[in-house]
């Protein structure tokens, strides 16, 4: 299945859109994509609903907005340095485990919407992601368990601002939480629609010009590997987020100056199997 939210931004519904490309309305299953859903066995029931309704249910119009996939969960854990070759354009060291940091859940929106500039931006870069959203509480779980813990998959653009996150001290979070920066979806793709997660191509454009192009089989730490790792010192809810890394390709890798983001342009990015996403760059508010 492929689970999507729409409408105005804080009023979203939970909807499906269909193998034909359709999206339908499912608010009829009577509850959000959140941790309550997800914990209490709302994909199979959501699944049950789908097989007997789907192909009656009231149409979501073209272009509608879509929202996040997933309301608004308990955290979104962020995975730094999970490819050899962003590290090394970044000049960081291979990774001997997992780097993890914090992503504000405020910063959640939808697919398409705009990437508002924070005030006092210097250094806004991009970052195409895959996300994983677990589907069971982990908590102390192996690498061959986890998957049982994963609901599905999504887009994600791990949007930070470099100035913020290296020149201010302290933790990366400061450069990742800005309102808008972390658009995700268009939709969540349940486990069962992706065969392999570790052979996803991925893409991301600036203004049409190609900056990333990779493949998530370029992980250093796989998805069952991070699952696992970080139930060891966490417990992961049902509807977290955890965004698995970027490839070599950003803005600050650039030579021989790093290039950012400006107000007016156009971020395009997609992930085999999990649909695209454009957000414009907009001016701070």
């Amino acid at each position: 299945m492929k689970l999507i939210r729409f409408g105005e931004p804080g009023r979203e519904k939970p909807g499906l859109q269909l193998e034909d490309g359709t999206r339908v309305d499912a608010s009829a299953i009577g509850s959000d994509y959140d941790e309550a859903f997800f914990g209490g066995n709302g994909l199979a029931r959501l699944r049950e609903w789908s097989a007997a309704n789907a192909a009656r249910a009231p149409r979501v119009a073209p272009g509608t907005r879509l929202g996040p996939p997933v309301a608004r969960p308990s955290k979104i854990v962020c995975i730094g340095l999970n490819y050899r070759d962003h590290a090394a354009e970044t000049g960081g060291q291979i990774p001997k485990e997992p780097v993890i940091f914090f992503k504000a859940t405020s910063s959640l929106v939808g697919p398409d919407d705009d990437m508002v500039t924070p005030r006092g931006a210097e250094k806004v870069d991009w970052e195409v992601e895959l996300a994983i959203v677990i589907g069971a509480r982990a908590s102390y779980v192996t690498k061959e368990d986890a998957a049982r813990h994963i609901a599905g998959y999504a887009l994600h653009n791990d949007y930070s601002e470099r100035s913020f996150q290296l020149e201010h001290g302290g933790q990366w979070s400061k450069g990742k939480s800005a309102d808008t920066f972390a658009p995700l979806g268009p939709f969540l793709a349940t486990a069962d629609e992706i065969k392999d997660p570790q052979a996803l191509p991925m893409w991301l454009t600036v203004n049409g010009e190609s900056r990333q192009k990779s493949s998530t089989a370029n992980m250093i730490f796989d998805v069952y590997t991070l699952v696992s790792y970080l139930s060891q010192f966490m417990s992961l809810l049902p509807g977290d987020v955890i965004s698995t890394g970027t490839p070599a390709g950003v803005g600050l890798g650039i030579k021989p100056e790093p290039v950012y983001l400006k107000v007016g342009d156009v971020v395009e990015l997609g992930i085999e199997g999990l649909g695209r996403s454009r957000q414009r760059v907009a001016p701070s508010r």
